[in-house]
């Protein structure tokens, strides 16, 4: 299932769901920096062109699996290494090392992403950096925080003095001319971008104001997933290229305040190849 734009509100108390998740990404964490420090002698697989996997990535997300397989073994998972497993109302969707390829290469931005949907509507969201430690969390209507501070999206009105992130294509080049074309409109418009290379962490900026918007193509639900709540509960808006709000599966997303979301979407659908 994809969300829809305005999901129903979700009748459950989540505090115990988020509370696992939490406690599974910082678990995975651990993992995650225990490998840093061999980055040199893990064992890496290409999975396709420019998209490695280590056995870190392998080893997060069986924590992570773990972790939440223990507390409710009746939930299904959608993961980035393992793929979907279980039918339930209840799914994990979960991206166990979020910025491979800057991991491998020592740049510390890279994370862990959990998201929990509840029937159509993301309901948890856990987006942890286990470099500074930060840890993002968002229920469905409680709100956005940082390391249990209450967050929101900028207040920029428009692209104008606004810094925005975004994602080149590395896999799949048929929309490069468009992107390309479109990158050259939004860049003049704005005070500068941004490519940092872990779009679950991209939207947790976001959501903190950090930035204002972003833009990427080529994404699994597991990429946007929990920061697609961070953003939303944070006073951002989320959709497709072409303005839709099922965007979880579409492999694409802009985020941003009402207003830099209004400007990218301006541009962004003009490009057909871009919402293809």
């Amino acid at each position: 299932m994809d969300i829809v734009e305005s999901p129903r509100p979700v009748a459950e108390d989540l505090a115990p769901f988020l509370s696992t998740a939490v406690v599974a990404a910082r678990a995975a964490g651990v993992v995650i920096q225990e490998g840093a420090k061999n980055r040199a002698s893990l064992t890496i697989e290409r999975k396709n062109a420019n998209d490695f996997v280590s056995v870190i990535d392998k080893g997060a997300e069986r924590v992570i699996i773990d972790t939440l397989a223990a507390k409710y073994p009746g939930h299904a998972f959608k993961a980035e290494e393992s793929g979907e497993a279980g039918t339930s109302r209840y799914t994990w969707v979960i991206d166990p090392l979020d910025g491979t390829t800057n991991f491998l290469h020592g740049i510390p931005y890279y994370c862990v992403s959990i998201a929990l949907q509840i029937d159509d509507a993301i309901a948890v969201g856990v987006v942890y950096d286990p470099t500074s430690g930060r840890l993002f969390t968002a229920t469905r209507g409680r709100g956005a925080f940082l390391d249990g501070v209450r967050i929101h999206v900028s207040g920029r009105p428009g692209l104008t003095e606004a810094v925005l992130g975004t994602g080149l294509p590395f896999r799949d080049w048929h929309y490069l001319d468009d992107y390309l074309a479109s990158l050259r409109v939004i860049m003049q418009r704005c005070a500068g971008i941004r490519r940092p290379g872990a779009a679950a962490l991209d939207l947790a900026y976001v959501s903190a104001g950090w930035i204002d918007g972003h833009w990427e193509k080529g994404l699994n639900a597991w990429d946007v997933g929990a920061g697609s709540l961070l953003v939303q509960e944070a006073g951002g808006v989320v959709t497709t290229f072409s303005g839709s709000g099922a965007f979880l599966n579409s492999g694409q997303i802009i985020v941003g305040t009402p207003g830099v979301h209004a400007a990218l979407l301006d541009v962004l659908q003009r490009y057909p190849a871009l919402a293809s």
